[in-house]
């Protein structure tokens, strides 16, 4: 078995529950109230500043070439083609680019994006793309899971959000990270392997609580 793989079946149980969560199915079916998507977007466009910092600290610390350009062109992107979706949304809420952007921080995505730069600060080119990889893999199991029997209609309210993260495009960007776990996980030492191992859990945890996060519409407590 693969090392992603392994992670993956440790991660198996917050996988599954995902799959069930009503904000989840609630996208698919598209009846999810537009008020609790909204703040969902505007979290998330928080989230994807931060997300682009940690690829670009995975092209500083990557030990090939390849790799350096690979993570600073998912850093762009990160920016430009998923920025692009909540502008898309934006616009029909009538907001700007920098309203967007400008949403105080939720507790859970604020300690989220702390767990992952934190790692990026102190941790190897592995420890990085490891404690990303449940963000990329996780929405491409998501959008194929709500996708299985088609296509969204036109007429779906989620239809745009639901094709970029079923897409072919969006499934490459975990295939790749996957292969480079991997490669560099053959080579890391146990005690880099039961970090690797740790942070995957932590950020699988992270990514389950970011839906509920959504759902409850979730505010600092005082």
């Amino acid at each position: 078995m693969s090392f992603s793989n392994h992670l993956r079946q440790l991660a198996g149980p917050i996988w599954h529950t995902q799959l069930r969560h009503p904000f989840v199915t609630g996208l698919g079916d598209g009846s999810l109230p537009e008020r609790k998507f909204r703040y969902y977007i505007l979290q998330d466009a928080r989230f994807l500043g931060d997300l682009a910092r940690i690829f670009s600290a995975a092209a500083q610390k990557a030990p090939d070439s390849e790799s350096v350009l690979r993570f600073n062109k998912l850093a762009q992107d990160t920016i430009i083609v998923e920025r692009s979706l909540h502008e898309h949304y934006g616009k029909r809420w009538k907001m700007t680019a920098k309203q967007m952007t400008s949403a105080p921080m939720a507790p859970t995505n604020y300690a989220y994006t702390r767990h992952l730069l934190a790692i990026a600060a102190a941790g190897t080119a592995a420890e990085i793309t490891v404690a990303a990889l449940p963000c990329a893999w996780i929405y491409c199991v998501v959008g194929r899971h709500l996708l299985r029997r088609g296509p969204p209609s036109k007429k779906h309210p989620y239809r745009d959000w639901l094709l970029l993260y079923a897409s072919p495009e969006f499934a490459q960007v975990q295939r790749w990270m996957r292969m480079k776990v991997d490669l560099w996980a053959q080579t890391a030492g146990k005690e880099e392997r039961r970090r690797m191992e740790e942070s995957f859990i932590i950020s699988s945890r992270y990514e389950w609580m970011f839906w509920e996060m959504a759902w409850n519409e979730e505010q600092w407590p005082v």
